[in-house]
Parts: structure tokens; C-alpha cells; sequence
């Protein structure tokens, strides 16, 4: 009853309206004029690129700028080696299910890797799920843009993000002391804990795109890498109640999300009401992701996969099949992981 009741309690407003503005803003901006260039190749690069707006949240500015300035530039570097895997896969001449399997793994390592970067300097939200994310939707498209076009777009919105965390300057009431933060100093104890939540986050990613892969051969379900994302959610939180309330919110908030997506996709809207379906979703999923996690995944779903959509067109049904599946075994990797070390002790004492 307390997992239940937490899954349904919402926490107090804190300026989210703020917050969602601005990221809503950062990803409309570049997606519209994208599909104004008509070049909606290069939006999935635009759409992670806006995702440094996120950090940083309700920091002072100088705080904000600093931290949002190492999550854009580590997502860029993210960017970057997703699409050199897809063009290396691409001149090796792998077949699908060898180009499949090497995504799982490099997937495996930037989940690992991005979560300890993460960890040591910080960042809030913690955790590597837009990196993997981000990582193997850009390394599985078959067609890459040019690279520099695509990082000319990534680099761009990034910087724009970056303007928009500093807007509210404008306002001198809204001004807060330009004090720059002191170096971060990590002591052993939170060095070693970074340590060992990067291994978590290799289990977590690496089984879960082995399971997703694996199940889409026998069930014909494709995206493993939406496991791999779903896997990573409940290794967040304090307690394991918490950590097993987040898996059970995405299954349950990606389940309502597909609902409102289907009833998007029977609108069949164009390119420019594509992105304003992204930003008043974007707004909505960051309104709620620090107050209600399974309601913000209703806003998240729509959003992920209509950015998909933006790039890759795929039969809604499809879609919707496999999303919910790969969610569903993601977030069970994820609670198992979670759950492994204390069944470990009980057996063993």
C-alpha cells in the first residue's frame, strides 16, 4: 500500500512552470526552423542537443551556467561517437543482427561511462538515461545526415539552451548573485559509490539490451535500446521502495502515454504540428518529472516517439507494440537489479 501510495502522491509545486518554459522553448526553436529548412533529417539531433535545458534545474545562474555548459558538452560528445558507430557499422558491412548486437554493447558502455561522468561532477537529473538514449537512436539510424551539418545542429541548440538558462537576467528582479562555483572536491566514499553505480548501470543497460534484443528476434519486436533506457530508471532514487516505485511508474506512465499517443497519431498531424506536439509535451513532462514520475511519463512517451517519428517514419501500431514491450522488460531488468543485492545478502546469511 505504501508502494501504491507513492506511486500516486504528487510532491509540492517548485517554479517547475519555469523550468518546463524553458525546455519547452529550447527544443521548438530548432525544431521548427528545422522543418522551415525542411532538413527534419537533422532533428533527432536538435531534439538531444535541447535536452542540456534540463539540468540545473532551479540552480543560480552561475551554478546553472556551469552545469548545464558540462551536460551540453558531454551530450555533444555523446552525439558525436553515435554517429561515427553508425558510419563505422555502416563501412564494415555488419548484417543487422551483427550491426544489432554491437549497438547493444556500445550502448552497454556509454550507459556505464556517461553514469559515472555524471556522478562526479554532479549533474542533476543523475544517472545516464538521455545518454543512452541519445546514443543508440542516433547510432541506428541507417541513413546519417553529414556529420558537420549534424553537429552544427547539435552545437547550436546546445548554445541556445544555454542562452535560454541565462534569459531570466534579463529581468533585474530576476537577477541572481554571479557567484562562480568552487571545484568540485569528491571524497573517497563518493568516488567509490560513482564506482559502483556505474557497474550498476552497465548490468542494468547491458542485460536488459541483451533481453530486448533476444525477445525482438522470437517476438518480432524492434528498439532494443528502449529496454536498455527503461532499465536504468529505478537504479535512481534513495530507497529501494523508491527505486522500485520508478520502474513500476514507467511501465504504468508509458502504458497511458501510448493512449495519448495513439489518439495523436489518429489527428495524422504535419511536420510544424508534430513540434508543437513535442514542446507542449516537453513542457508537460518537465512540469511533473521531479513531482509525479509516472505522470510525467504519460508527457514522455508522446514526446519520445513522435521525435522518432520526426525523423523515421514507422506504422504507428508497430510503434506502439513495441514500446510498451521493450518498457516492460527494461523496467524489470531494472527492479531485478535492484532487488539482486539484498536477495544476495538474505541468501547468504
Amino acid at each position: 500500500m505504501k508502494l501504491l501510495a507513492g506511486m500516486l502522491t504528487i510532491a509540492p509545486a517548485n517554479k517547475d512552470h519555469q523550468v518546463a518554459l524553458r525546455c519547452a522553448i529550447g527544443v521548438f526553436v530548432p525544431l521548427i526552423t528545422l522543418v522551415l529548412l525542411d532538413r527534419l533529417d537533422l532533428a533527432i539531433f536538435a531534439s538531444f542537443g535541447a535536452f542540456t535545458g534540463i539540468y540545473g534545474r532551479n540552480e543560480p545562474h552561475a551554478r546553472r551556467l556551469n552545469l548545464q555548459v558540462r551536460a551540453g558538452g558531454l551530450m555533444l560528445l555523446v552525439m558525436f561517437l553515435a554517429a561515427l558507430t553508425a558510419r563505422v557499422d555502416a563501412l564494415a558491412g555488419l548484417s543487422a543482427a551483427g550491426t544489432t548486437w554491437v549497438l547493444v554493447g556500445t550502448t552497454t558502455l556509454v550507459a556505464g561511462a556517461c553514469s559515472l561522468v555524471v556522478a562526479l561532477w554532479r549533474l542533476r537529473p543523475s544517472g545516464s538515461l538521455f545518454h543512452i538514449f541519445a546514443f543508440a537512436a542516433i547510432a541506428s539510424i541507417p541513413n546519417q545526415p553529414p556529420l558537420w551539418q549534424a553537429m552544427l545542429v547539435a552545437v547550436l541548440t546546445v548554445a541556445f539552451s544555454l542562452l535560454i538558462g541565462l534569459s531570466s537576467r534579463v529581468a533585474r528582479s530576476r537577477r541572481t548573485p554571479w557567484v562562480w562555483p568552487e571545484p568540485l572536491r569528491l571524497t573517497p566514499g563518493q568516488k567509490r559509490a560513482a564506482w559502483q553505480e556505474s557497474g550498476g548501470y552497465l548490468v542494468a543497460a547491458g542485460l536488459a539490451g541483451t533481453l530486448g534484443t533476444l525477445a525482438g528476434e522470437w517476438l518480432g519486436v524492434g528498439h532494443n535500446y528502449w529496454a536498455m533506457v527503461a532499465a536504468v530508471v529505478p537504479l535512481v532514487g534513495h530507497t529501494t521502495r523508491h527505486r522500485v516505485s520508478r520502474g513500476l511508474q514507467r511501465i504504468a506512465g508509458t502504458a497511458l502515454g501510448l493512449v495519448l499517443l495513439a489518439g495523436i497519431l489518429l489527428l495524422q498531424p504535419n511536420p510544424w504540428q508534430t513540434v508543437l506536439v513535442i514542446a507542449t509535451c516537453q513542457f508537460g513532462a518537465e512540469m511533473f518529472i521531479a513531482r509525479q514520475y509516472m505522470l510525467a511519463q504519460v508527457f514522455v512517451t508522446p514526446l519520445a516517439l513522435t521525435s522518432t517519428l520526426l525523423v523515421a517514419p514507422i506504422p504507428p501500431g508497430i510503434l506502439l507494440r513495441d514500446r510498451i514491450v521493450e518498457t516492460i522488460i527494461g523496467a524489470a531488468v531494472g527492479i531485478a537489479v535492484v532487488l539482486a543485492p539484498g536477495a544476495w545478502r538474505r541468501l547468504t546469511s
